[in-house]
């Protein structure tokens, strides 16, 4: 009889120990706040070594957490790196080959799986504030709208906020325009991130994706900021200037946010940004830090952007790593500390980059990749194994009108081959001066035939789009639903 109630007594403690510690594992998931801003450049921040624009907020972040001297975008521009990041996918393997204009038949389809849609489907409640950019028909049934693609809540603009980030008119709030509003937009996110906060019932663990505007063209900037930078003699980098101190504002509020309702210390938060500074005409004042090229290169200038991550009690505050993190790599990151299973029906290009948080490297089963057919100085495809960085151009015409799609573009797409590569040391050359596969023949010839063979599986995944042509409603004032309807099937 001892025996027997031994026997269930050891049974009755061993079951209240594994409920114990699913539920406590359960309790211990963390809440996910994802910050990504638009065009932000490597070097525009104080923490990144800017000696002029003031980031104090952010600053301070990164004080508090971990500081990434070798983050990349997925790509060198917005709807290509958003792609990859929300996906944990290289954007060509997905069909996003170029910032997607309004209209476009282009968009994320409904066959690739979100990070929040898995954080969804594993019990937390979802928001996404701000720029989305995954898609052409924004807020039309033809593609899938952020609600199909896993967030409860969207607050959000197909790509700028328009006019500019001063009181701008095209947001929509879970399928309903929200109308002219008041205000600038990096508040308005901030703000309704905080409401939505507010609202929530509070059980169960939240996922934000903020998508901050700034400090992307058009530029409208308070003059609580911009005067922070002169008295108007210099207004197109004073504008610039201060849209990101403005942006580190609304990134505060946040942050106060959290530590006011004793959300910080279980309240995993990324800040990064979608690929390098735009360097215009209007605008050439954002900053690489001297990386080779910007915006809409493959070159470090376009690809390599901040990256910080903070989480209490997990990531030692004040530390710094050099190991290479990607875009693609947040999904399998955020799945990790979430405790949510990755899909297993299809290639995932990143890895979860969890080891880094103790200072451990990322265990990769495939080289960092990059691929832009639209890139500034040429076509081209790069990969980063270690210190090493093998770019390549491609065979690939004159690509026209960079917003068009045409039927050579995709037959080009299809056919072209990389040519003319080049071997960086980026441990001895960040700026990429030194083309060295002469002296490193061996390392060379390794690189090459595994960068052929990624291109070319890639290049067999990634979908073909019917020609369409720009109808250039970009910048115009559109008030739903007076643009033409669309006759596509929604895929």
């Amino acid at each position: 009889m001892e025996n027997i109630v031994l026997h269930r007594f050891t049974y009755a403690a061993a079951l209240f120990v594994l409920l114990s510690a699913a539920f406590a594992s359960a309790a211990e998931r963390p809440n996910i706040l994802l910050v990504l801003c638009d065009d932000l450049g490597y070097g525009d921040l104080g923490c990144y070594g800017h000696e002029v624009v003031q980031t104090p907020n952010i600053d301070k972040f990164a004080a508090q957490g971990l500081r990434l001297t070798d983050c990349y975008a997925a790509a060198p521009n917005c709807s290509p790196s958003r792609t990859g990041m929300m996906t944990g996918r290289t954007p060509y393997r997905v069909g996003v080959y170029n910032w997607i204009p309004f209209l476009s038949p282009i968009h994320v389809r409904e066959s690739e799986i979100t990070i929040a849609k898995l954080l969804q489907g594993n019990g937390y409640d979802t928001c996404h504030v701000g720029k989305w950019h995954l898609n052409g028909w924004f807020n039309l049934p033809s593609q899938p709208q952020p609600g199909d693609m896993g967030f409860d809540h969207w607050f959000s603009t197909q790509n700028n906020a328009l006019p500019n980030h001063r009181n701008p008119y095209n947001f929509v709030r879970n399928g309903i325009p929200a109308g002219p509003l008041e205000g600038y937009a990096s508040k308005l996110v901030a703000d309704e991130a905080i409401r939505w906060l507010d609202d929530r019932s509070g059980e169960k663990p939240f996922f934000i994706y903020c998508c901050f505007h700034e400090p992307h063209e058009p530029i409208a900037t308070s003059p609580e900021f911009s005067s922070l930078y002169g008295n108007g003699e210099q207004p197109s980098l004073e504008a610039h200037h201060g849209n990101i101190t403005q942006m580190d504002t609304a990134f505060g509020r946040l942050m106060k946010y959290l530590d006011d309702h004793k959300l910080a210390d279980n309240t995993l938060v990324l800040f990064t940004s979608d690929n390098g500074p735009a360097m215009t005409r209007w605008h050439p004042h954002g900053s690489t830090d001297c990386l080779r090229e910007y915006k809409g290169h493959m070159y470090e200038g376009g690809i390599r952007v901040p990256g910080i991550v903070r989480w209490p009690g997990r990531i030692k505050p004040g530390t710094e790593s050099d190991e290479p993190v990607c875009g693609v790599d947040f999904l399998p990151t955020l799945c990790e500390v979430s405790q949510t299973k990755l899909p297993n029906d299809r290639i995932l290009d990143g890895a979860s980059f969890v080891p880094v948080f103790s200072g451990k490297p990322v265990k990769r089963t495939r080289p960092l990749y990059w691929q832009f057919n639209y890139a500034g100085s040429a076509p081209r495809v790069a990969i980063r194994d270690g210190d090493w960085k093998l770019t390549a151009e491609l065979d690939i015409n004159d690509q026209g009108n960079l917003t068009d799609i045409t039927d050579e573009q995709m037959q080009q797409l299809k056919t072209a081959r990389p040519v003319s590569y080049e071997l960086f040391n980026l441990r001895e050359d960040r700026s990429e001066s030194h083309n060295v596969s002469s002296q490193h023949p061996e390392k060379f010839e390794s690189m090459k035939r595994i960068l052929n063979a990624y291109y070319k599986e890639v290049q067999e995944e990634g979908p073909v789009w019917p020609a369409w042509e720009w109808p250039r409603y970009e910048g115009k004032r559109i008030e739903w639903p007076s643009y033409p309807k669309p006759d596509l099937p929604r895929k």
